[in-house]
C-alpha cells in the first residue's frame, strides 16, 4: 500500500515529478526547483522531442543523481486545483514500481496541497483481489509543500481512501458481492467508525411493504436488503438522506439485456457504495451534520420465481406502478429508498445511481447528469463544480411525464426513450412529495471503458464520492 507525507524541501538526489509546460516551442520546467536540476531536465526533455501536451508524461534520469529518475508532467491548467490531482495521479501511476518519488508540483493554497495528495491516492489505486499488477504501486509519496498540515493531510486521504473504497466494490465480481455479502460488508465498514446500521432482511422487506426490492429481487438466489446508515453527530447543523442503487448484477430480468451490454453490470450497485462510504467519509471528518444512507440492494436476475412484464406492485406509501420493463429495476429499488428516507423528514434527500443509458446519450462518458427540485440539484451541482467533477443540471420537463401513464396502474416504470434520463428522474420524482431532492444519474462516469486517464484507472472510478461529501461539507 502506497504512504504518503508532505515534505518541506525537495531532495535533489531521489525520484522526482515535475510539472512542464512549452512555450513557443522551448520546455520549461515550471516546478521550483533548483535551476541547475531544472536547466538538465529542461534538455533531456528537449533531446526527446517531449511534446508537454497536459498529462503527457516521458521519464529521463535525473541529471543530479544518474541512480534515479525525473517524471516530467505536461501542466494542465483547465481547473486549478482539479488539474494538481490529475497530474498527481498520472505522475503515481507513471512511478510504478519504485519504492519513493517526490512529487513538486507549483501549488498556491493549502487545497491544492491537498488535491495533490488525492490525485497521488487516485493515481495508485490498483483492484488485485483476483490478478497481480504487472508493478506495485510506488511505496512512498513525498509531496513538497509549505502549505502542508495535518489537517489537509487528514481530509485528503480520507477522500482518496473513501474513492478507493467505492472503486473496490464496483469492481468485485457478483459471485462474491451479491446483496446478502454487500449488507455484511456495509455493517461491517460502518460499525468500524461508529455508525449505527439497520439491515432489512426479505421477511422485513415484506413486514414494511417495500415490494420495489422484493419485486427485483424476486428471480435471485440471494435475497434483496435494504441497509440504513446513520451518522448523527451531537452537534448537527441539518439533516441529508442519501439513497443509492445497489444492482450487484443486473440481467435484465426478462426483458433480457443482450450479450453485448449484460458485461459489466457488476457495476450496477455504485450508487449504494457511493452512498456507503459518503457518509463514511463524513464522519471521519467530522462534517457536522446527520447523514442516513439507504443502500437499496438486490440482484435482478431470471428464474421462475423472477418478476415478469405486467406485474403491478403497490408501494408501502400506496402508488402502484405497472411493470413493461423488467430491465427498468433501478428505479424500482431506489423508490424504496425516496420513501423510507422522506417519511423520516429530512431537510434533502439525494439519490445516485448508474440509472440510465440514456445519461451516456445525453452528456457522454465523463459528465454526470443532476436533476430534482432546483435548489438541491443546484447546490450538487455547485459542489461538483468545487470538487473538480464533471456534472450538469438537467430539467424535469412535465410533458415527458405522460409517457409514464399506465392503463391499470398509477403509472409504469419506464417511458420514453427520448429524454430518457430525464423520464427516469420524473419516476423517481412521484416518490419524494415536497420533500427537497436531488438525482445524479452516473451510468456513463461511474466506469471508464476507456483507458486511463489523469487519476481515473479503467474500470470503476468512484465519481461524485468527492461531489456528496462537498456537499455535506458545505
Amino acid at each position: 500500500m502506497t504512504k504518503y507525507q508532505f515534505v518541506s524541501e525537495l531532495d535533489l538526489h531521489s525520484n522526482i515529478v515535475l510539472a512542464v509546460t512549452k512555450k513557443d516551442g522551448a520546455l520549461s520546467v515550471v516546478s521550483p526547483v533548483d535551476e541547475k536540476l531544472a536547466e538538465g531536465v529542461e534538455l533531456a526533455l528537449t533531446t526527446l522531442d517531449f511534446s508537454a501536451k497536459p498529462l503527457s508524461t516521458l521519464t529521463v534520469v535525473n541529471p543530479l543523481d544518474s541512480s534515479k529518475v525525473v517524471v516530467a508532467v505536461g501542466l494542465c491548467t483547465e481547473h486549478a486545483t482539479e488539474s494538481l490531482r490529475h497530474m498527481a495521479g498520472v505522475a503515481t501511476r507513471t512511478a510504478a514500481g519504485r519504492d519513493e518519488m517526490a512529487i513538486c508540483f507549483p501549488h498556491e493554497t493549502a487545497e491544492q496541497a491537498g488535491a495533490i495528495i488525492e490525485g497521488a491516492g487516485l493515481g495508485a489505486y490498483v483492484f488485485d483481489a483476483y490478478k497481480k499488477p504487472a508493478k506495485s504501486p510506488v511505496a512512498l509519496i513525498n509531496v513538497v509543500s509549505s502549505f502542508g498540515s495535518d489537517d489537509v493531510f487528514n481530509r485528503a486521504l480520507v477522500l482518496s481512501n473513501a474513492v478507493n473504497a467505492v472503486r473496490d466494490l464496483e469492481n468485485t465480481t457478483p459471485n462474491f458481492l451479491n446483496p446478502v455479502t454487500f449488507a455484511e460488508e456495509a455493517e461491517k465498514v460502518a460499525l468500524e467508525v461508529g455508525l449505527s446500521v439497520k439491515i432489512f432482511d426479505e421477511k422485513a422487506l415484506e413486514a414494511e411493504k417495500l415490494n420495489g426490492l422484493l419485486q427485483v429481487g424476486r428471480g435471485s438466489a440471494s435475497a434483496p436488503r435494504l441497509v440504513r446508515v446513520e451518522y448523527n453527530p451531537a452537534d448537527a447543523e441539518g439533516f441529508t438522506a442519501l439513497v443509492g442503487k445497489g444492482i450487484t448484477f443486473d440481467t435484465g430480468g426478462y426483458s433480457l439485456k443482450p450479450s453485448t451490454a449484460i458485461t459489466e453490470m457488476k457495476t450496477d450497485m455504485t450508487g449504494a457504495a457511493t452512498v456507503l462510504h459518503a457518509v463514511v467519509a463524513a464522519a471521519k471528518l467530522g462534517v457536522k451534520r446527520r447523514v442516513v444512507a439507504w443502500l437499496c440492494l438486490a440482484e435482478n436476475m431470471v428464474s421462475g420465481t423472477a418478476g415478469r412484464p405486467d406485474d403491478v406492485i403497490v408501494y408501502r406509501n400506496g402508488i402502484s406502478v405497472e411493470i413493461n420493463n423488467t430491465d427498468a429495476e433501478g428505479r424500482l429499488v431506489m423508490a424504496d429508498g425516496l420513501i423510507m428516507g422522506c417519511e423520516e423528514n429530512p431537510d434533502e434527500i439525494i439519490d445516485i445511481a448508474t440509472l440510465t443509458g440514456a445519461q451516456m446519450v445525453a452528456l457522454g462518458n465523463r459528465t454526470t447528469g443532476i436533476m430534482g427540485t432546483d435548489e438541491v440539484r443546484d447546490a450538487v451541482v455547485a459542489a461538483a463544480r468545487r470538487a473538480g467533477e464533471p456534472a450538469w443540471g438537467m430539467p424535469l420537463p412535465a410533458e415527458l411525464r405522460s409517457s409514464l401513464d399506465s392503463e391499470c396502474a398509477d403509472m409504469k416504470n419506464s417511458g420514453s426513450r427520448f429524454g430518457g434520463m430525464l423520464v427516469a428522474g420524473l419516476f423517481l420524482k412521484e416518490f419524494v412529495g415536497k420533500t427537497p431532492w436531488a438525482h445524479i444519474d452516473i451510468a456513463g462516469p461511474s466506469f471508464n471503458r476507456e483507458g486511463e486517464w489523469g487519476y481515473q484507472p479503467k474500470g470503476a472510478t468512484g465519481v461524485m464520492l468527492r461531489t456528496l461529501v462537498e456537499h455535506l461539507a458545505r
